[in-house]
């Protein structure tokens, strides 16, 4: 997605800090109502997805997906998916691709995703 006038400037990574790329429309959207809702705490998520993706420091909070979602595949290769917990229902879920230190976002939204029901 190219920039456009008004639009938020994203900081640079910088030293060992991983990149953070929308993978799709529908996240970048997400990721704006999530940040318009509870700014505190989807700065915490960038902060916390920018500096340490695959974190177990908090597992309630931040953690890998398991089961049929614990993979999801973008551009042909397959990656870990994980998630992390904004609110109480809103999420952020995520592929992490090591070789480039790129975190790919593929879903954001202030509501928690049905497909975890049981």
């Amino acid at each position: 997605m190219s920039p456009k006038r008004g639009d938020d400037v994203p900081p640079p990574p910088i030293d060992d800090e991983w990149r953070l790329r929308f993978a799709t429309n529908e996240a970048a959207k997400g990721w704006g109502e999530l940040c318009a809702e509870a700014p505190g705490n989807s700065r915490r998520c960038f902060e916390a997805l920018r500096s340490s993706p695959a974190s177990n420091s908090d597992p309630d909070r931040q953690h890998r997906l398991r089961g049929r979602l614990a993979t999801a595949t973008l551009g042909g290769t397959t990656y870990p998916q994980w998630e992390y917990e904004v609110t109480a229902g809103g999420r952020v879920r995520y592929l992490i691709d090591e070789p480039r230190h790129t975190v790919h976002l593929v879903y954001a939204s202030t509501r928690h995703p049905k497909d975890t029901d049981s």
